[in-house]
């Protein structure tokens, strides 16, 4: 097991967008490890690339990380001792990062024009070299930059030493060394004066005494140049943990048709949060052979260093089955309430609200067994909540034992009515036993009786159970259903 020394964690996201999935998945590690160890969870919005920015990100973020149930400790909107959480709030604290490495000859001002980079890139392509700066005003003496810097533009990189090697710590991998030779001299500094990614995030991590930094792969070839900052500025390095991509099923990467969905567009399309949460928790980390969890189950379990280095692969089908998992172990109550809370949504607007929520508990227990996904829910029921049913077309009646039989399956939807019609107690045993009574009658299977009466009551060859469901409908309308379905194949008949 890993310690369980309190760590302060932060889920640093920029708000170019919604965060995809594996990126909320980040978030769900980094909060759980913060939870299980009596730490602190730290929200940091990473905005120093003005130009990627997206209206009503940070809204869109912090909601799906409050949907999510991942509670933060401090961030942009609640403050905190560390506040602003914002990075473009924090140019100060770069500005004199900066100046300490320039005055240190740890950094210098680079002249070059995005002309001439784009030239040196070109050249390192045909000359089939790797790309990177070449250090081209690395060597110009400090009074000299500092006298053009007052008329060019310029920007400020990082002096990776020529010599030597840099070795990480990853609680994942263990070390990862670096020949230093590899690395370019990279840009700390914009010439707009924001900071990158490299200089911003060491400065916050320290000034904010992040103890473990959480984040995709993709940023293990940077760890050693960042790695060099923290050393270069003399503050203490964080724990990294770099977390293995989610790929799409047969490999590849993860597209929006395989789940490369925002998690509040999981919420949108019918999932439950705790659901999801513990789908992606386990999508490359595991506990023995536990596999639905609860939140608090979670939390007292999760071990960061159990993470695999091996790319999970996303699936669908079982985030699909524990939702409905999780749907299905809900208590009845609860669910009715889930239930009418998603039917508000999704139901046309002529249906009054708000709904009945007793009428939506009595076929709650007809419904909990068939459905994945809350968004599963209206195509079964909305046939309840429709005073007129449309008739489906004949053709759909006139199936299986019906088919060219029209005359036949208008008469007995006809004999159905008229039995229905008749009877004192309208509860589900009466129902079946009349209409098994009518079949024998009219000389038919009571399936395929039953099969007709279906149809014609809720339109759906597939349904709850049926005369349950006549139940709720109601007497008047299942004999009118009845009634006008009769009407409809005899028109054809």
């Amino acid at each position: 097991m890993t310690s369980i020394t309190p760590a302060r964690v932060r889920y640093a996201p920029s708000p170019t967008g919604d965060p995809h999935i594996g990126n909320i998945r980040t978030a769900i590690w980094t909060w759980l490890y913060a939870r299980h160890t009596g730490g602190q969870f730290i929200v940091r919005l990473e905005d120093t690339d003005q130009t990627r920015e997206v209206p009503g990100s940070l809204e869109r973020i912090l909601g799906s990380l409050e949907w999510l149930g991942l509670t933060w400790d401090e961030g942009p909107d609640i403050g905190g001792p560390y506040a602003p959480y914002v990075q473009s709030q924090r140019l100060d604290l770069y500005h004199a990062a900066t100046d300490r490495l320039l005055a240190e000859g740890n950094a210098y001002r680079c002249f070059c024009t995005p002309e001439e980079l784009d030239e040196m890139r070109k050249r390192q392509q045909a000359e089939k070299r790797a790309p990177g700066y070449e250090g081209r005003c690395r060597d110009i003496p400090s009074e000299i930059a500092e006298a053009r810097a007052l008329d060019e533009h310029f920007v400020v990189r990082f002096k990776v030493p020529r010599e030597g090697s840099t070795t990480v710590e990853d609680l994942l991998r263990g070390p990862v060394t670096v020949e230093n030779r590899t690395l370019d001299d990279f840009v700390i500094l914009k010439s707009d004066r924001f900071p990158t990614y490299h200089l911003a995030h060491v400065v916050d991590d320290t000034a904010m005494k992040i103890t473990h930094v959480t984040r995709g792969d993709e940023w293990l070839p940077s760890a050693p140049r960042h790695a060099l900052l923290f050393d270069a500025l003399r503050y203490p390095r964080p724990m990294y943990v770099h977390n293995p991509v989610i790929l799409a099923p047969g490999g590849g990467k993860l597209s929006k048709r395989h789940g490369a969905k925002s998690a509040l567009e999981y919420a949108e399309d019918g999932y439950l949060p705790d659901a999801l949460l513990n789908f992606l928790c386990i999508t490359g980390w595991g506990h023995g052979d536990e596999t639905v969890m609860s939140r608090q189950r979670l939390i007292e379990v999760f071990d960061i260093g159990n993470i695999s280095l091996a790319p999970a692969t996303f699936d669908a089908e079982r985030l699909n089955w524990m939702n409905g998992m999780y749907l299905r172990q809900m208590p009845e109550r609860e669910l009715a309430e889930l239930f009418a809370r998603r039917l508000e949504i999704d139901l046309p607007a002529d249906v009054p609200r708000p709904l009945d929520r007793s009428f939506v508990e009595e076929f709650t227990p007809l419904i909990r067994e068939r459905i994945e996904l809350l968004t599963d829910v209206l195509p079964l029921v909305d046939f309840y909540y429709q005073s007129e049913v449309p008739t489906p077309p004949v053709e759909q009646f006139l199936t299986k034992r019906w088919k060219d039989q029209a005359t036949a399956a208008a008469h007995a939807l006809g004999a159905a009515a008229s039995d229905l019609d008749a009877i004192g107690e309208w509860d589900a045993e009466t129902l079946e036993a009349t209409l098994r009574a009518t079949a024998t009658r009219i000389d038919a299977k009571a399936g395929d009786l039953f099969s007709l009466v279906r149809l014609a009551v809720t339109g759906k060859s597939v349904t709850p159970p049926l005369f349950e469901s006549m139940v709720i409908v109601g007497v008047g309308p299942c004999v009118d259903r009845l009634r006008a379905a009769e009407a409809a194949i005899r028109a054809v008949a």
